[in-house]
Formats: C-alpha cells, structure tokens, sequence
C-alpha cells in the first residue's frame, strides 16, 4: 500500500492538461494555448462543428453544425454516385418537372451552409483565445482560418450562384416546348438555324441552315448542310406551306412584299408577307416556342431531307461571339485568308481593303468569339459553299468545347450566353437524354453532308427525289452481305 498510495495520489493529482487538453488546456502555458488552437482551426476546417463540440463550449451550436456538416457530406456522395452510375437520374433532377424546387432547395442550402461555416469560424477564434496563445500564433491563427474559410465558404456561395444561374437558363431557354416525341427511325432530327435578331427582325431571313441527326442508340451525329440560297424546296406532305406552294416553293414580287425562291425566303413568305403574320397557317407555334416562320422553314427542311424535323434550335448571330468567349474560345485551323466587317451600302469597288477592319489568318490558331464570327460569316472573298463548311467546322468545334471541367468552371458565363443566344422549342423532359447522347457524340467523329454540287446537287435545279436517297443511305447504309469463302 505504501507503493500504491503515491501511484494513485499521483493520477489523481496530474494536470487536466495532459488528458484533455482541448477542453481543459493549461491556460498560463501559451505554447499549450497555441498549438490547442492551431487544433481548433484545423478541426473547424476539416469538420465544421466539431472544434465546439471537443472544446466544451458551445455545444449546442457544434452539433448543429456537425448535423449540417454529415447532411452536406451525403448529399456530395450522393450527387457523386448519381454522377458516376445514374447521370440521367441526376440530370433528370435537374432539368425535369421538379427541378425548380430541387435547385431552389440547393441553392439555399449551399447559402446556408456558407454562413454556418462564417460564424462556427468566428466562434471557433473566441475559443481559440487569442490572449493566451504565443504572439506570432496570435496573428496566423486568425489570418489563416479567415483565409481558408473565405475560400470554402466562397466556393459554396459560387456553387450557390451556378444552380442559380442554371435555373434561370433552363427557364429563360426551355420556359416553353414543343411536345416530347420519340425518335424517328432512330433518330433525333433538329432543324439548327441561325441569323441575326433584333433591330430588323421583320427582314431577317436565315443565313445559316442545317439538319442535325443523332442517332439515338449511339449518338453519332450526322449534319446536312442546307444552302440557303436553295431553290424550289418542296414542303412535308399534308404541311400548310405544302397547300399554299404544291409543286415547291416559289418566287413572289409585288409592289408592297416579295421574296426569291430560296431557302431562306420562306419565313419571309410565312410570317413577315401575311397579314396574320402566319398564325392562320402555324396556330400552335407560339405555345410551343416556335414562330410560324421556323414552322414552315422546319416542313421545307422536312421536304428537302425526306425525313421528320420536330425540333429546332435557332441561334442568334449576335450572341455568337458571347458563347465563343464563355467557352474560353474554339480551336479552328483556317484554310484561306479571310477579311473581317462588310462593305458599305452601294459598294461596288474590288479591293477588299478599302473597307475590312482586320483579316484572318490561314493555319491553326485559337479564335476568340469575334473572330470566330467572321470566320463564319465572312463571304465576300470565298464562296457560299466554302462559307458553310466553316460554319460546320466552327460547330464541331463548339461542341468540342463543351467538356464537363469547361462547362462547370466557366458555367455562369456560359449560361448567361445561353439564354441570349439560343431559342429551341426542344422539351425539357429530353434534356436528360440529350445530355448523354452528346456525351457519346463527343468521342465520334461527325459526318458532314453539304448539299452542294460536289456532292451531286444541282445549283439552280436540286433533285430532291436524289437527295432523299442519299440522306437515306447516309442515315441508314445497307449491311454489307456476308461472303462466305470455300
């Protein structure tokens, strides 16, 4: 007994110090006093909550925020599962019909957890206290855990504005849709249009035409190039335009309207020439998103191809350079020479100088918006048919640009270009679908068929029945016939 005595006098009467040093520490050692609160910082960092919890202090405000710390954690691993085995089921959350309240409900949730953060930081320097700790330690501890939780909290509160941005894109683009349809012979068909809005916009016409097919099972995408100077198109059986133009479509000149026999005078003859501005043949366009004038450029594409368009995308011209620079630009190996701006009205001249504002370049190089908009529209030295090649080289290219990492760290920018840029009477309910068709678009090689005569169109008179057959054995080629050998 005369041994154990001591013994037990002794743990009964060792420093607190030595076995709850976070909670009880030796408050006149500063070396004590510092490293405890080097601990707390780190502790409230790693695991919001938990400095309050293990110190003693604030209990109550500690477990709400280990509470709110495991909640934020499930639902990272959640999303990150849903990313890597169910991308359309997240997606779907995201885009489908109850997805304004899931994204309002993130949004506030990440907003709330970044002020959690904010205040467990600034009680977790009251429980640090400062006084106690050595001087160099009294400056770095709460510079260092203002600094880092500044750059966490910033980074939830900058998650918090790209699921706002998000919602409001997916309002303002797909606010209203056509209705959702199943592929056709295996195949999404989207009429992609493009021309410059705004001021003018009675006189607009399409500068840009093209069909693009995604294959449904494989998401190889096919895209036709459609001239917009292309004469005569027939419209899809049983269409309005079909009854209004029979034998195709046809030139019209009067005192007041008129328009040539092309492609991109359709809308002209539609919407803009008709005293009802095309409702009385298009009366459900606007419910869907669309206009009577992309309806009936839609039936003629429909006529041409030989095949079903019941979507669209129209892309505005003058938002074009906007999504090039939120993509961080597209990488575009130019085959000629190219000026940029137009000349005046009336010009009549021959030297392109006397009115380009700058030239572009042949060869590789990395093009910002502005360039890549005269690298598409640019026609005054190059020929229609060179200048829709680069208008499908330059979409290509675009989609190239749309990888996950680019989207999500240039996501703001690239929605706040979105809802300006693009118009699509696509539904919602397919985006999910959409998604991961592109995905697997993304590692094929797109084919590209211009309806052009090097590929056996005719200029000024296009066999339409010729180019059915070829849309129809580049869509579905015949399976080669087995050879059996001897």
């Amino acid at each position: 007994m005369s041994v154990a005595a001591p013994r037990a006098t002794a743990r009964a009467g060792r420093p607190l110090i030595e076995t709850r040093p976070l909670r009880d520490p030796d408050s006149s050692d500063s070396a004590v006093m510092g490293r405890r609160g080097w601990w707390l910082v780190v502790m409230n960092v790693l695991v919001p909550g938990s400095a309050q919890v293990l110190s003693g202090r604030n209990r109550r405000l500690g477990r709400f925020g280990l509470g709110a710390t495991l909640v934020c954690w499930l639902l990272i691993i959640a999303v990150g599962i849903l990313a890597l085995v169910a991308r359309p089921a997240m997606i779907w959350l995201a885009t489908g019909p109850f997805s304004w309240p899931v994204l309002t409900l993130a949004q506030v949730l990440l907003i709330g957890y970044a002020i959690l953060w904010v205040v467990l930081t600034f009680d977790t320097l009251r429980l640090v206290r400062l006084v106690k700790v050595p001087p160099i330690s009294r400056i770095a501890i709460p510079v260092v855990a203002v600094l880092v939780v500044s750059l966490l909290s910033g980074g939830a509160a900058y998650a918090s504005t790209v699921v706002a941005s998000g919602r409001g894109a997916l309002d303002n683009i797909f606010g209203q849709s056509g209705p959702s349809v199943a592929p056709v012979d295996g195949y999404y068909n989207i009429l992609l249009l493009g021309a410059d809005s705004g001021d003018g916009r009675d006189s607009m016409r399409f500068d840009s035409l093209s069909v693009v097919s995604v294959n449904a099972d494989t998401g190889a995408v096919t895209i036709f190039g459609i001239p917009r100077e292309l004469p005569g198109a027939p419209f899809s059986d049983g269409s309005p335009m079909q009854a209004q133009y029979p034998n195709g479509f046809e030139g019209h000149s009067s005192s007041t309207c008129g328009w040539n026999p092309w492609m991109n005078h359709i809308r002209y003859a539609a919407e803009v020439c008709r005293d009802d501005e095309g409702v009385e043949l298009y009366p459900d366009a606007a419910a869907h998103g669309s206009a009577p004038g992309i309806e009936a450029t839609k039936d003629a594409a429909e006529g041409i191809l030989g095949i079903e368009i019941p979507y669209y995308v129209f892309i505005d011209m003058n938002g074009f350079a906007d999504m090039i620079d939120a993509l961080g630009g597209v990488d575009i190996e130019a085959t000629e020479r190219l000026p940029k701006g137009g000349p005046p009205e009336g010009w009549t001249g021959t030297d392109v100088n006397e009115w380009a504002i700058g030239w572009i370049e042949p060869g590789q190089q990395h093009m910002d918006g502005d360039t890549a908009q005269w690298y598409a529209r640019s026609r005054y030295t190059t020929s229609d048919w060179d200048r829709m090649e680069r208008q499908r080289q330059l979409q290509v290219a675009i989609l190239e640009q749309f990888t996950p990492q680019n989207v999500l760290t240039r996501f703001n920018d690239i929605a706040a270009a979105g809802t300006v840029l693009v118009d699509t009477d696509l539904p919602r309910d397919k985006l999910s679908e959409f998604f991961g068709l592109m995905m697997k678009a993304k590692e094929q090689p797109v084919t590209t068929i211009e309806l052009v005569p090097e590929n056996g169109v005719a200029e000024h008179d296009p066999d339409y029945a010729y180019i059915h057959d070829l849309v129809t054995q580049t869509l579905h080629p015949p399976t080669p016939e087995p050879t059996t050998e001897p």
